[in-house]
């Protein structure tokens, strides 16, 4: 009892070193003997009915928790766990002390008596590591062990049963119905209480993605369900209590049962890290490396997250950041090898459960994580250059559009207010013949400056194509074209700027290719979207022979292409004309 409320309070003890075999031996032959006192009790009492049944029962409700919790206490003998669920099995084990003759066995059945969904209680509550988490666990738990010990001690004092035990003090049998009605009803609301424990565990955590330990939850919490109708049962008196006790006790014992499925899932699972050896031998790469971890582990939800020290940051098999914390039900255990961290797991919280598991499947995938952590470097790096390119090109882009701005603000509107003072000037009736053509020489060049600051402007930044679109630049460069131009532009409204001006630059730059170097009579643009991309293609029906490794003239174009995460591509044989097409990803 001490012990029990000291844990209960969140006592910090913890068992650490694995008992001993001979240790393990004497509680397994312990529980032996209990189950075969239980059969002798059952047969020998004379105030027992259905022996059989209550014997089966008997060692149905007693001896799983036992066996389950050895083997819990064996293998993970840091928890606490284990030593609750063979305490719980005894302490079953000695309320049914009250089926006795003898009168001391009687009497100490009879104080045991409502001892197990007491313990039920704190074990489920308890789950996975043996201990109360927070403060609302702690008090069910002790008042639960107030009302089983405390009031139940009370009753057997003031004659609560028939025929009277050791304890009784007075006989007062209307003062025990009330306080046994006080221990029934107290604990049917902490039952209660305890389920609402297990639903916000889930609220907060989420349901457990691995199936034992949803089973085990589940069936804990029909457990207290089933005590809660039994202990209502008994205090109204209903006429199905015998009925629904037998199912309760079946219910039961069905919770270690679920316990041991879940530890024979977890020996099976750690035996298969031998073959989670030999996968990683087959496949070096990130992806077939998380695909064997979350085999190994049975984690559907599973995620390996790359550390990369130069970035500071953890990386999915992409290169993209992957935020490491633990929240909703989710779990995170490094990966390390030699003292260098190589990998985080994000995994089901239930995993830390079975630390040996965790253990043995990190230690494998340590040695096959170096190659794998370096693609994924590889992949955060191009990542990062790609972004770099896009926003260097941006930056020019902006530099660009700034500096046709100034021009068209600036020298164009000044060479313009020239052209038409020296028009008001030609105007005027003083003006000579001779300065007069002279004036009209120094419009001529005005308008040459004109014209190409324009052709200039339009070079930086096309602003035709932000003020009007992309098919109204295309027509206008059609219309400049020293061919003629066949132009198909098949796209829907706008599409994002940058993809746009890329496209305005790839056919502007393929038709001055084609004036320049293709010796072509025509050429063909088509503009659509199709699969998700723009598709930009220009065709001329020249020379061919164009260079194919896209030289200094087609490099800015593909660089500027290949920053939208798209492609450039090149087709120019001799004689048989020359083919750009650009495919630029346009969701």
């Amino acid at each position: 009892m001490a012990t029990m409320a000291a844990d209960a309070m969140g006592t910090d003890t913890e068992i650490r070193d694995p008992p001993s075999s001979a240790t393990l031996l004497v509680v397994a032959v312990a529980g032996a003997a209990a189950a075969g006192i239980l059969v002798f009790l059952a047969f020998a009492s004379d105030h027992l009915d259905d022996p059989a049944v209550r014997a089966m029962l008997g060692i149905w409700i007693t001896i799983p928790y036992i066996a389950a919790g050895l083997l819990a206490w064996w293998r993970r003998p840091d928890s606490r766990f284990g030593l609750l669920m063979i305490v719980a099995g005894f302490g079953t084990f000695l309320s049914l002390f009250s089926w006795a003759n003898s009168i001391v066995l009687y009497t100490v059945g009879q104080a045991f008596d409502f001892v197990p969904p007491v313990l039920l209680i704190h074990l489920i509550l308890a789950f996975p590591s043996g201990r109360l988490e927070r403060a609302l666990e702690r008090w069910v738990v002790v008042a639960a062990y107030v009302l089983g010990v405390g009031f139940a001690l009370v009753r057997l004092m003031l004659g609560g049963v028939d025929p009277p035990t050791l304890l009784q003090v007075v006989s007062n049998p209307e003062a025990a119905l009330v306080v046994e009605r006080v221990i029934l009803l107290g604990l049917s609301g902490l039952c209660l209480a305890g389920i609402g424990v297990l639903a916000v565990r889930r609220r907060e955590r989420g349901r457990p993605l691995r199936r034992w330990v949803s089973l085990l939850i589940d069936s804990f919490g029909l457990v207290l369900l089933m005590i809660a109708l039994l202990f209502v049962a008994g205090t109204f008196g209903w006429p199905a209590f015998e009925v629904i006790r037998r199912v309760t006790f079946l219910v039961i014992g069905v919770a270690p049962i679920a316990f041991l499925v879940g530890l024979l899932h977890a020996r099976l699972a750690r035996s298969s890290v031998g073959d989670l050896m030999v996968e990683l031998q087959k496949g070096p790469t990130p992806g077939y490396v998380g695909d064997a971890l979350t085999r190994a582990l049975r984690d559907p939800s599973l995620t390996l997250a790359f550390w990369l020290p130069e970035f500071g940051r953890y990386v999915d098999l992409d290169g993209r950041p992957v935020d490491t914390s633990a929240q909703n039900g989710r779990a995170s255990t490094p990966i390390d090898r030699d003292g260098t961290h190589l990998a985080m797991l994000l995994h089901d919280a239930a995993l830390h459960d079975e630390p040996e598991l965790l253990a043995a499947v990190t230690a494998a995938a340590g040695m096959a994580l170096d190659h794998a952590r370096l693609q994924a470097e590889l992949r955060a790096r191009v990542a990062e250059l790609r972004g770099s390119r896009a926003r260097i090109l941006e930056a020019g882009q902006q530099e660009r559009q700034r500096l046709e701005r100034n021009l068209h603000d600036g020298a164009q509107q000044r060479l313009i207010a020239l052209s038409l003072e020296l028009g008001l000037l030609e105007a005027s009736s003083d003006v000579g013949a001779k300065a007069r053509a002279r004036l009209d020489r120094a419009r001529g060049e005005i308008a040459a400056s004109l014209k190409e600051l324009r052709d200039v402007s339009r070079g930086l930044h096309p602003a035709v194509v932000s003020g009007h679109g992309l098919a109204v630049a295309l027509e206008s460069l059609a219309a400049r074209a020293p061919v003629p131009v066949r132009l198909s532009v098949a796209v829907e409204g706008r599409m994002p700027e940058a993809i746009e001006i890329a496209a305005y630059y790839v056919v502007s730059e393929s038709l001055t290719n084609v004036a320049k170097h293709a010796n072509a009579s025509s050429a063909t643009v088509e503009v659509k979207r199709a699969d998700g991309q723009a598709v930009i293609e220009v065709i001329d029906d020249g020379i061919g022979g164009a260079d194919t490794e896209l030289g200094s003239g087609l490099r800015g174009l593909a660089d500027r292409v290949e920053a939208l995460d798209g492609r450039l591509r090149m087709w120019s044989p001799p004689g048989g004309g020359t083919r750009l097409k650009a495919e630029i990803p346009c969701e």
